[in-house]
C-alpha cells in the first residue's frame, strides 16, 4: 500500500512519513490514491506519545493535536499513517479504506473503541461506537493485528 497524492500541488511530507519539523499547516487536508485501497483523505496533525501506524486517534482540528482513543473518548477520529509520536508531525486518514489496529472482529461489523489505546473491535459497548466507520475485512487483513475499515469522517459521539 503506497498512497500517492492526487492533488495538483506539491505535498511537503510523504503520507507514511513522520517529521520532527512541521512541514504543513496543522489541519491541512489532502487527497491521495492507493492502487489497492483506492482514494483517501488525510489531515496533517501533531502526534502524541506512543502513537503507532494504524492507531485510531481523536483530534482537535483547531489545535492540530491528537489523542489515542480509549473507551469513553469523544470527538472526530482519524487513523495514524505513521508512528507519529509526541512533538512530531504526520498524516492521519479521515476517509477511504484504512488499515487500523483491531482486536478480534468480522467483516461488515460496526466499529467500537476499546480500553486498549488506539485499538478498535466489533464488540458492542454502549457509548463507544465509532460513527462513520465500518469493518470491510476481519482482523488479520492486511496483517496480524490490523483490519481494513471504511472511513467517512468518523467520530465518537457517545452513541451505542
Amino acid at each position: 500500500m503506497a498512497y500517492q497524492s492526487t492533488e495538483n500541488r506539491i505535498i511537503p511530507q510523504g503520507i507514511y512519513d513522520t517529521s520532527t519539523v512541521q512541514n504543513a499547516p496543522l489541519g491541512t487536508l489532502i487527497t491521495a490514491q492507493d492502487a489497492l485501497l483506492g482514494e483517501g483523505e488525510f489531515v496533517y496533525l501533531k502526534g502524541v506519545a506512543s502513537t503507532a501506524a494504524g492507531d485510531l486517534v481523536i483530534y482537535d482540528q483547531r489545535a492540530g493535536t491528537t489523542t489515542r482513543t480509549v473507551a469513553g473518548s469523544r470527538g472526530p477520529c482519524a487513523v495514524a499513517m505513521s508512528a507519529n509520536v509526541a512533538n512530531q508531525y504526520g498524516w492521519y486518514q479521515v476517509s477511504g479504506a484504512a488499515a487500523v489496529k483491531s482486536a478480534a472482529a468480522v467483516a461488515a461489523a460496526s466499529v467500537y473503541v476499546t480500553a486498549t489505546a488506539g485499538t478498535v473491535d466489533d464488540a458492542v459497548v454502549a457509548t463507544d461506537k465509532v460513527d462513520g466507520a465500518r469493518y470491510k475485512t476481519a482482523d488479520g487483513t492486511p496483517a496480524a493485528g490490523l483490519a481494513i475499515l471504511q472511513l467517512a469522517r468518523p467520530s465518537l459521539n457517545g452513541n451505542g
